[in-house]
């Protein structure tokens, strides 16, 4: 019999996904990928030469669980540099990947029976994260233009909340939340005396004049209040290294750094020295990556706001579009009747070969959510594709 915590849990739509989509083409089929949140680009050779040389000095031990001290000074530089945000080394814990950079922040401030929220659509692990540590998801619906209800969040606040998971520039919605509405949010995580967990993975890839702001760096109270994540992946084209941290105030980091001693202990060790050179000499590289996904996004959200009876924001950031297809739900492929999110991906995949995630995954049940990561020829493929499929659907 299999645990109730494991029974519990929804497998990542993301992760089976993509094990499909694998499957799919090691049978010749052409499928278009408009679902991965990966960017095209090869990691960079200056990272790729410095892990080498990390090998080839034999940096390949056991080290400290909260990574090498290097690689902490470096994120510390980081912080400040980038978010006007200070921390020690000893604040900082770096982990294999942010995803679990993300769970340990969950797992340090979550009792059973706690409350977190979570401003939804979100990335589809929060809300298994919370329910793994025995808490409660309340998913708090945003905006129509995706941007915090900040009344709404603040009503869903009661005496068993422990934290609220924020994720700015958001993954799946693409929206960088506003100035204020964080304000709202550090003033609010202080008041009551929780935890803000700022999820920042996409904060390189703002668009358009559009700004990242940091909730830590807000007020000395926030500092205080908030665990920030963030990871090599997104930004310096990493995913697969497995390279992400925390930064969070004295009293959590420790608890942090012992979950993460019983659990994987420290993250690939010449990952890190990679990570170091990433950090530091990383950031050209970023921005002709950022200039070429604002033209992507700038074409993919021409098109997908012009198909029939589409409706469709803007993203400031990230990576992703979030297309209301709600219109087209009942309506016939065939014998097939396109009930959902999950349904529209399914017939989208299986008979015009392109890939794109349901907006259900995220609690969007409307939607789905469009990756422009790949190439601007792709993108044109798997449009082209979608156009026609969704054309193809009778009453």
């Amino acid at each position: 019999m299999i645990s109730k915590i494991v029974g519990g849990i929804t497998p990542s739509a993301t992760c089976e996904l993509e094990g499909l989509i694998g499957s799919m083409k090691k049978e010749g089929i052409d499928v278009v990928a408009l679902n991965i949140g990966e960017p095209d680009y090869k990691t960079p050779e200056n990272i790729c030469q410095a892990c080498k040389d990390a090998i080839d000095a034999r940096k390949t031990t056991y080290v400290a669980t909260a990574g090498v001290p290097e690689l902490r000074q470096a994120i510390c530089r980081k912080l400040q540099r980038d978010n006007g945000l200070t921390y020690a080394p000893e604040q900082i814990c770096v982990s294999t990947g942010a995803k679990q950079a993300l769970f340990n922040a969950v797992m340090a401030v979550t009792n059973p029976g706690d409350e977190v929220i979570i401003p939804t659509p979100g990335w589809v692990s929060y809300v298994e994260m919370v329910k793994l540590v025995g808490g409660i998801p309340v998913c708090v619906p945003c905006k129509d233009d995706f941007q915090l209800d900040v009344a709404a969040i603040r009503a869903a606040v009661t005496d068993k909340t422990a934290a609220i998971i924020i994720n700015s520039p958001n993954n799946p919605t693409g929206a960088i939340y506003t100035l204020e509405s964080l304000q709202a949010m550090a003033d609010l995580a202080v008041e009551k005396d929780i935890y803000i967990i700022a999820d920042e993975i996409y904060e390189k890839l703002a668009y358009g004049g559009c700004k990242h702001y940091s909730v830590a760096a807000l007020s000395p109270e926030a500092y205080e209040h908030t665990i920030v994540i963030n990871g090599m992946s997104k930004a310096y084209r990493m995913t697969g290294w497995r390279c992400g941290y925390t930064a969070a105030p004295r009293h959590l980091a420790g608890g942090i750094n012992s979950l993460q001693g019983h659990m994987t202990s420290n993250s690939t060790t010449f990952v890190q020295w990679a990570a170091i050179e990433a950090l530091d000499n990383g950031e050209p590289e970023v921005q002709q990556m950022v200039e070429e996904f604002v033209r992507r996004r700038d074409y993919a959200y021409d098109r997908v706001s012009k198909m029939a009876h589409v409706s469709c924001t803007k993203p400031d950031g990230a990576f992703y579009l979030m297309p209301d297809v709600s219109w087209y739900f009942g309506k016939k492929a065939g014998d097939r009747v396109i009930k959902d999110s999950f349904d529209m991906s399914e017939y989208l995949l299986q008979q015009y070969h392109v890939a794109v995630v349901p907006g259900g995954a995220f609690m969007s049940p409307g939607t789905l959510r469009i990756a422009y990561t790949n190439s601007m020829e792709e993108i044109k493929r798997g449009l082209d594709r979608i156009e026609e499929a969704l054309a193809a659907l009778k009453d």
